[in-house]
């Protein structure tokens, strides 16, 4: 079942549609969510929240990252990676993004309507999503001693190239 949140702002841009896709797969830290859901707002991506959730859609902590754009963000929160993926019309559009995988997100052409998708804060996303979407695995190249690149971080890099690809 999918939960959702239409837009409600008074701004006509809220009602058009959205440039992208972010798939958050079972978020853990609310604070994530929220900056990444005030950056969809900024870039009109629309967000979708799969699976059990690390926190209730309500935490204040969630809000606040978000600050008082929440009210603009189109969301939707998905049971499961199944009902999620029922919805999308085209799966060759989808990208999965993960420090696992072998080609750069740089490489990719994106189109308008494309879905990014980025995994859990601790976990990222599962070695079988991976290996059954390996052609549409992309890494954001990380030179630096470092694990990984905070979520929210990652979201935006990936937004903001998109944008740029599409000319927006």
């Amino acid at each position: 079942m999918t939960s959702s949140n239409i837009l409600t702002g008074n701004n006509p841009e809220n009602l058009s549609k959205a440039f992208f896709n972010v798939v958050l797969i079972e978020p853990e830290i609310p604070q994530n969510t929220g900056n990444i859901g005030r950056t969809c707002v900024g870039t009109r991506a629309d967000l979708h929240l799969v699976g059990k959730l690390g926190f209730e859609i309500t935490d204040r902590n969630l809000k606040r990252a978000g600050l008082d754009y929440w009210q603009y963000l189109r969301w939707h929160h998905h049971a499961t990676l199944q009902d999620w993926m029922d919805l999308v019309p085209d799966k060759s559009r989808v990208f999965y993004f993960s420090t696992k995988a072998s080609k750069d997100y740089y490489h990719q052409q994106f189109q308008e309507g494309d879905w990014f998708v980025f995994g859990r804060e601790t976990k990222g996303l599962p070695m079988e999503i991976l290996q059954c979407n390996e052609h549409q695995a992309l890494k954001i190249p990380q030179y630096g001693p470092i694990r990984s690149l905070n979520v929210a971080t990652a979201v935006a890099i990936v937004l903001y190239e998109g944008l740029r690809q599409i000319n927006k």
